[in-house]
């Protein structure tokens, strides 16, 4: 027998790629059970489902890193629970990054995709389940979207909960209005213009060159560090919550078309975002 759940939990997180770099992400969790019914006529209760798997993935994957532990390129050190990595891309650039390791998610692969990320969260979710359920299946899926959106990450220091970690992202669609009417061409400019983009606040900035930018700050869980290169950056002068972004690109455009009343819908990651006008 197969019990089934879709669209169980989203998750954001970031993720290291030799191409692209730094990449925020969003993937929605399907899983499925396969098991002998047990003396209530069911494979598992669909609370337990529900509660333990949505427990394990915003606990484990949720908000953090994902760093494919297999890559013969990684260089990775873990030190009284400090991790620090250095990750080359194909450019022959480099990422470095460091925090608490609470802050990572260190999967056995050698490549960070749905199919193995799933493949290792069922491994590490062994014995999770009544004795009865014989195979636990997941799968990890992308949200449809017809529009414009971009792949971003970002930190907020100030957050309280685990937005603060350093380098953790969204994949998000973007909405743009020009007087009251909706741009497409716009929203696509701004998708390619923050493609896979590491949003960084101004006052974290520790040091830079004209290739690579250093962030540093000091939050809750613990201190952080990330360095890449400056063609994948965009630094801004306020913080990065989604609030602020779409401030700030509504701010943007409002400047590059004066006269135009502009407002912006920017998500961050499904279902949720925030919307900001302005009109120079």
């Amino acid at each position: 027998m197969h019990l089934f759940v879709d669209n169980l939990i989203n998750i954001d997180f970031s993720y290291l790629d030799r191409q692209r770099g730094l990449v925020g992400e969003t993937w929605l969790a399907n899983t499925t059970l396969d098991g002998a019914l047990d003396s209530q006529g069911m494979v598992c209760d669909f609370g337990i489902v529900k509660k333990t798997l949505r427990h394990w993935l915003d606990d484990q994957l949720d908000h953090r890193l994902l760093v494919p532990t297999l890559s013969p390129d990684l260089e990775l050190a873990n030190h009284g629970g400090q991790i620090s990595l250095i990750w080359p891309l194909a450019s022959g650039e480099q990422i470095s990054v460091s925090g608490p390791e609470q802050a990572f998610a260190l999967v056995e692969t050698e490549s960070i995709h749905p199919q193995a990320v799933a493949n290792w969260s069922v491994r590490q979710m062994a014995g999770a389940f009544p004795t009865h359920v014989d195979q636990l299946k997941l799968s990890f899926d992308s949200e449809t979207i017809e529009g414009a959106f971009y792949h971003y990450s970002h930190g907020l220091k100030k957050h309280l909960g685990n937005c603060q970690r350093i380098a953790h992202g969204h994949r998000s669609r973007i909405q743009v209005f020009v007087g009251g009417q909706r741009s497409r061409e716009l929203e696509q400019q701004w998708a390619q213009r923050w493609r896979d983009i590491y949003l960084g606040t101004r006052e974290d900035l520790q040091g830079e060159d004209p290739k690579t930018l250093r962030f540093a700050y000091q939050a809750q869980q613990g201190r952080f560090t990330l360095a890449l290169p400056s063609r994948c950056c965009v630094v801004i002068d306020c913080d990065t919550t989604v609030e602020q972004l779409a401030q700030y690109i509504a701010n943007t455009l409002a400047g590059e078309l004066p006269g135009q009343e502009i407002t912006v819908r920017a998500y961050e990651g499904l279902g949720k975002g925030a919307i900001a006008s302005a009109q120079q």
